[in-house]
């Protein structure tokens, strides 16, 4: 179980709901606006989103960061031969962290924030129906067939040999190598497993129900520059989000006026008047972003439903 050290004072603990203790962070709990509910990508920890969460709250919004169990302030005292897996990640923790932002603050309208693989899990928690509404930053299907060449080939070679043989002999696969925070044995092999198989971890039990049983508004940005998440795997993952009214924004650096954006500028605070701004007009209601030749928009970033 994490550390039972005494918490900060934005700080609460949240149970899995298989019990499991993880920990977040609350921003702007004063406030009356909607609840945002960040799920982090694989290997960052929570604090990477807190000048989102303070921008978030300047608008009104309540924000509940968390580390998902394994990772950051959720780790066990010893990650070696800790059980936890990716598919826990989705199915218990954000299941129980559903189940805590609801009664917390109970009439308030719930929106996802998912970065990568937080984007990803929507659709496994059996109390997916309480979002209201979703945003997903460079969340992707992730079968390596989906990446075009030569890059394909690169993620291959570490779902195939790098990350299986690293983490069966450390029992972990240590974040210097790349991702972050270290990851638990089973989540390293879990990831990579669903991501050997072209039909990702629709393969693994994870199954289409969840992703169809939401029905709502949703607003996906994905990348040109992101090698993590190219267009074709985020459109098939955002496919499998049937009965949800999708709007694609696929932009490029120059859209936003910047040299690169990559997997995890989004929540930079350099793109606290672009980014940030169109999330805002999205969860807040304000009026829409408009994207044409007039605004020198690459043609990619015209919205299009998946």
């Amino acid at each position: 179980m994490p550390s039972s050290r005494p918490l900060a004072k934005d700080a609460v603990r949240l149970t899995a709901d298989d019990g499991y203790c993880l920990v977040g962070h609350v921003t702007g709990a004063g406030k009356r606006g909607p609840v945002l509910v960040v799920n982090g990508a694989t290997g960052v920890r929570q604090w990477y989103y807190a000048r989102f969460a303070s921008w978030a709250a300047e608008q009104g919004a309540t924000v509940l960061t968390w580390d998902y169990r394994g990772i950051g302030e959720s780790r066990p005292h010893r990650l070696r031969g800790f059980p936890g897996s990716m598919r826990d990640w989705g199915h218990h923790d954000l299941e129980g962290v559903l189940r805590f932002a609801s009664k917390e603050w109970s009439g308030r309208p719930l929106v996802a924030v998912g970065h990568s693989v937080g984007g990803q899990i929507l659709g496994q928690p059996a109390s997916n129906q309480l979002y209201s509404r979703a945003v997903t930053v460079g969340s992707q299907f992730g079968s390596w067939q989906l990446w075009p060449a030569p890059r394909k080939w690169a993620f291959a070679g570490l779902w195939y040999g790098l990350m299986p043989g690293i983490t069966h002999t450390l029992g972990y696969f240590p974040g210097s190598l790349g991702i972050g925070a270290d990851l638990p044995k089973e989540v390293a092999l879990e990831w990579a497993r669903w991501c050997r198989s072209p039909g990702f971890f629709l393969e693994h039990g994870v199954t289409r129900e969840g992703y169809a049983r939401l029905s709502i508004p949703m607003l996906s940005f994905s990348f040109t520059d992101d090698t993590y998440a190219p267009k074709a795997a985020v459109d098939a993952l955002h496919s499998l989000y049937a009965r949800a009214q999708v709007e694609r924004r696929h932009l490029s650096p120059p859209d936003v006026g910047v040299k690169e954006v990559g997997h995890f500028g989004f929540f930079k605070e350099a793109f606290r008047a672009t980014l940030w701004e169109q999330l805002g007009e999205f969860v807040f209601g304000a009026a829409p972003v408009r994207y044409g030749a007039a605004d020198g928009a690459h043609p990619e970033s015209r919205a299009a439903h998946v």
